[in-house]
């Protein structure tokens, strides 16, 4: 259920200072009075962001939870963000969020049955929202919560162009497992078998977690291209600036989604922490390169998990860090 932000909500999470304007004192919320579609529809903004506050289907796929951790820290910190000549908080919508809290809190991972039944619910959820936000002619930040929910991205714009669209994912893993209960490591592997999903971009795969099982199934298809991390940082067959081209000439010829999995960033708290992976300026530029085309039409940014690390500064970290992503997604799709 959809939980929606009214302005008292953007107060408290701002933190005014004389002579100053942060993004939270001009940014939008949706008008209640009308119905959800409407509100959007006649929002002038031109960005909508909310969060998926979940973790049931990364427990699902094995991996550790607190992946609802990071919403409610990346709000507060963008909201907190300074406007001035190179963001507008005029143009954002802040909606809300998608309310698993319950659910995420009695969730036994051994109880399969239910786990798919709860991660089909949230991924409905997502891309009837998601459909409605593009059918606005608005673009959809969405803050995680699990992978599993680049199934509802997908099917969400896809159902809104009417055709099946493309992807680049930045992520240690493909997460095209098989087809059996719904979770974080087989969200592609639906979209694909379901025909949302057309041309997909993997970056930065590890090797050492990818099973044989699915390099087959990408050799075996033309619609499925990828690199490592260690072509790139450890043998560096390749270079950064070089993938970035060809991943972009991979996608660019239809409507595509940002994904971005922060288990990809070494050390950073999230559901699969690495100690080797890409740096945050890394993955900042990663994210700034494909949006400024004009194809992109969502982004994603999923798996944090401050809870994993039991400090307290850790979700202030966290949640500044997924706020430079949004402000920079931001950014290059104004440029």
């Amino acid at each position: 259920m959809l939980t929606i932000f009214n302005q008292q909500n953007i107060n408290d999470f701002t933190n005014p200072r004389k002579g100053e304007i942060k993004l939270g004192e001009c940014v939008s919320v949706l008008n209640t009075r009308k119905s959800l579609e409407e509100g959007l529809e006649n929002s002038d903004a031109s960005f909508v962001i909310f969060g998926v506050p979940e973790d049931i289907g990364v427990k699902m796929n094995g991996g550790n939870g607190g992946a609802h951790t990071s919403f409610i820290p990346a709000i507060k910190a963008f909201l907190n963000t300074q406007q001035n000549q190179f963001i507008k908080g005029d143009d954002i919508l802040i909606l809300g969020y998608l309310d698993c809290f319950d659910n995420v809190m009695d969730f036994d991972p051994s109880d399969r049955e239910k786990g798919d039944l709860l991660v089909k619910s949230i991924d409905k959820e997502v891309s009837e929202l998601v459909g409605l936000i593009i059918k606005s002619n608005k673009i959809p930040i969405i803050i995680g919560g699990g992978h599993n929910n680049a199934y509802g991205n997908i099917k969400g714009l896809s159902l809104a162009k009417n055709t099946p669209i493309n992807v680049i994912n930045l992520d240690a893993h493909t997460d095209l497992r098989r087809l059996e209960e719904r979770h974080s490591g087989n969200g592609f592997s639906y979209a694909l078998e379901e025909g949302y999903l057309n041309k997909y971009f993997m970056f930065g795969l590890h090797e050492n977690y990818t099973p044989q099982y699915i390099f087959e199934k990408i050799h075996n298809s033309i619609n499925l291209e990828y690199n490592t991390f260690e072509e790139l940082e450890v043998s560096q067959v390749t270079s950064f600036k070089n993938e970035l081209q060809r991943a972009t000439n991979f996608i660019e010829d239809n409507f595509y989604g940002i994904e971005i999995d922060l288990d990809c960033i070494q050390y950073f708290p999230s559901s699969a922490m690495t100690p080797s992976g890409f740096t945050p300026q890394q993955t900042r530029q990663f994210v700034h390169h494909f949006s400024k085309n004009n194809k992109a039409s969502y982004i994603h940014i999923c798996e944090g998990a401050p809870a994993v690390k039991n400090e307290p500064t850790t979700a202030v970290q966290v949640g500044k860090f997924i706020s430079y992503l949004i402000s920079d997604f931001i950014k290059a799709k104004e440029i």
